[in-house]
């Protein structure tokens, strides 16, 4: 498995909790984070060494995470898993996708890249790469089938997780807020580099409201 940030991290260990009651022995290695970590993944690489975002940073970095790609290849090869699963982060993954089903390795990739959205282009490295993918929107099997890819609609992890009625009044009061207090939510994702370039002005927007 190969899960590239924090919210890659997050729901690989959802799927790993539904897989382990499926088949308890099993053994999942690669790269991952801390959520993963707990339910028994053997990270070979941590899924922060792939959290990186925009031109530059992705620049910087490129050498070091595509050494990290042809190793982690390199060692599938050698121990040949039953199933390589790639968790989203489809610039990463598809590419080690495609170089393990060659070789005969089955391959997953759970999230759909939003080729419904945008860079519809990406379909093609999805038929080369990809034996089965999991879907998170009920949409997508369809869309994959008219390109011969075989799908699944799985729904999304978070939505076993999230209750569906939130208790707003508990959520104040474990954040000290009183019930007519207004509140604004700051989100600016999962990724470190994300608070790190953007808190600022997530921070000024919230002032000018």
């Amino acid at each position: 498995m190969v899960a590239g940030e924090t919210s890659g991290d997050l729901l690989a260990a959802l799927l790993l909790d539904g897989l382990r009651k499926r088949w308890p022995p099993l053994r999942a290695v690669g790269i991952g984070g801390p959520e993963m970590a707990k339910r028994g993944f053997e990270a070979w690489w941590s899924s922060e060494a792939l959290a990186v975002r925009g031109y530059v940073e992705v620049l910087r970095h490129y050498r070091g995470i595509l050494r990290i790609r042809n190793e982690l290849k390199a060692r599938l090869l050698r121990e040949r898993p039953p199933m390589f699963i790639g968790i989203d982060a489809p610039d990463f993954n598809l590419d080690l996708e495609a170089a393990l089903k060659t070789q005969g390795i089955k391959t997953v990739h759970f999230i759909c890249p939003s080729i419904w959205a945008w860079r519809a282009d990406r379909v093609e490295k999805l038929q080369r790469s990809v034996d089965h993918v999991l879907c998170i929107f009920p949409f997508e099997p369809a869309l994959l089938a008219r390109h011969g890819i075989a799908a699944t609609y799985v729904g999304h992890p978070l939505a076993s997780v999230i209750p569906m009625q939130p208790d707003r009044q508990a959520a104040r009061s474990k954040l000290g807020l009183g019930p007519e207090d207004q509140v604004v939510a700051i989100l600016p994702g999962s990724r470190q580099s994300e608070v790190q370039y953007l808190a600022s002005r997530f921070f000024e927007a919230a002032a000018l409201i």
